[in-house]
């Protein structure tokens, strides 16, 4: 007799459960246990392989399947799933296609449920794509046929654990370690900061390891799609995040209601995850009106690109003039970050400028900092710094412009 397949024994298993009313994990491991003897206790290898099979059964039933292993190692910081036959991860910075697959496209579908269950998002044909997130964070984003034509496709974003933090970053290289003491006295003395980068470019890392400078008195409204940001020292911390429509379309909480909606709630900053249309405009009004140091991510492909987005995404929702718009960019936004990734994959802060005026035909921007590549591809380049704030005002309102000297000395030292 042949042994029973891992899908075949997980279905005994879901069987032999279904008298219980509330499963615990030891419920879960003694039928596993108990069907796997009664299968054939020789017919599965070794002790090892035997343990191995327990694991992947009760992750099947309890965890997520063939991508736990994935997500409970550090070094893979991507997994994307593309149909039950091809599974991806990014390790390390590497792309690779591992020797993993699901069993079906039935066990896909079901880890999509398991996952977007306790979400109360809906994903189906009618709602074919969804984002959500797991319970460690980490971010999830789901499309299903017929939109995609290759079945369901699910990519799953990786967070650090305990948060991100400036001493992770510069200790992946991602910027000299002299520059945070620069940073941190740009978000301490409340200047408003957009980065700006393309998808898995560390913008969202970078957010979070300048919020390690906020000061725990202050105020804090986060407003995300769906909630990644994780602030661990601030205790007046409203996080706010959208809503997908119902079945009938209705009762959507658009980013763009949260931005309203948070200027009521006496924010000493707002900061935006992610602006990717017409909220664009509230998040302006609301830098500009009171509401300075705000933070947000935005995708493009440099920090002059950035501020083009911005105007197409505030006209998206606005039906003003386009020079308005750039003179309210302008009074805005006072700093721009760009990161990128280099050909090895490492990632890089690549700009920093300062934003200073628009003149009626191009932004006014101070070069603060640019990466230098190397002068052959096995040089590694450096970030140099180019120039200083021309706007301390802030500076010395918040008690911070003999540390941005200090920082700045330092930099140029190095």
């Amino acid at each position: 007799m042949r042994p029973l397949s891992k899908q075949e024994l997980r279905g005994k298993v879901l069987a032999g459960l279904r008298g219980y009313d509330r499963m615990t994990d030891e419920d879960i491991y003694r039928e596993i246990d108990r069907v796997i003897l009664e299968a054939g206790h020789s017919s599965y290898g070794t002790l090892f392989e035997k343990k191995e099979l327990r694991e992947q059964l009760f992750h099947s039933i309890r965890g997520f399947d063939v991508l736990e292993e994935y997500l409970r190692d550090d070094t893979v910081t991507e997994i994307m799933v593309i149909g039950a036959s091809k599974i991806f991860v990014e390790q390390n910075g590497i792309l690779k296609k591992t020797d993993q697959t699901f069993f079906s496209e039935e066990e896909v579908y079901r880890l999509i449920d398991q996952i977007t269950a306790p979400l109360n998002r809906i994903v189906n044909e009618s709602v074919p794509i969804v984002d959500g997130r797991l319970p460690d964070g980490s971010r999830v984003h789901v499309v299903l046929p017929p939109v995609s034509l290759e079945g369901p496709v699910i990519t799953i974003r990786k967070f650090q654990k305990g948060g991100m933090t400036m001493e992770r970053l510069t200790a992946c290289g991602e910027f000299p370690p002299e520059l945070a003491a620069v940073l941190a006295c740009l978000v301490r003395g409340r200047y408003s900061i957009l980065i700006s980068g393309a998808t898995n470019s560390g913008k969202s890392s970078l957010l979070n390891a300048l919020a390690g400078y906020l000061l725990p008195d202050e105020r804090i409204i986060t407003i995300e799609d769906s909630a990644e940001l994780q602030f661990y020292h601030v205790d007046n911390l409203v996080r706010l995040e959208t809503r997908n429509a119902n079945a009938e379309g209705a009762n959507a909480i658009t980013m763009n209601d949260l931005i309203k909606a948070s200027l009521r709630m006496r924010p000493t900053r707002i900061i935006v995850g992610e602006v990717r249309g017409e909220e664009a405009g509230a998040l302006l009004n609301a830098a500009s009106t009171g509401h300075s140091g705000s933070l947000s991510t935005i995708h493009s492909n440099s920090c002059r690109d950035a501020l083009r987005r911005l105007e197409t995404m505030v006209l998206m929702g606005m039906d003003i003039p386009l020079r308005a718009v750039q003179g309210l960019i302008a009074s805005a936004m006072d700093i721009l970050i760009h990161l990128g990734r280099l050909s090895t994959g490492q990632r890089k802060i690549l700009e920093i400028y300062e934003l200073l005026d628009f003149d009626g035909q191009e932004y006014q921007m101070n070069p603060l900092f640019l990466y230098e590549r190397g002068e052959d591809e096995e040089k590694e380049g450096r970030l140099a710094a180019r120039g200083r704030l021309a706007r301390t005002e802030r500076l010395r309102d918040y008690g911070q412009m003999h540390a941005y000297a200090q920082a700045m000395e330092v930099f140029d030292a190095k």
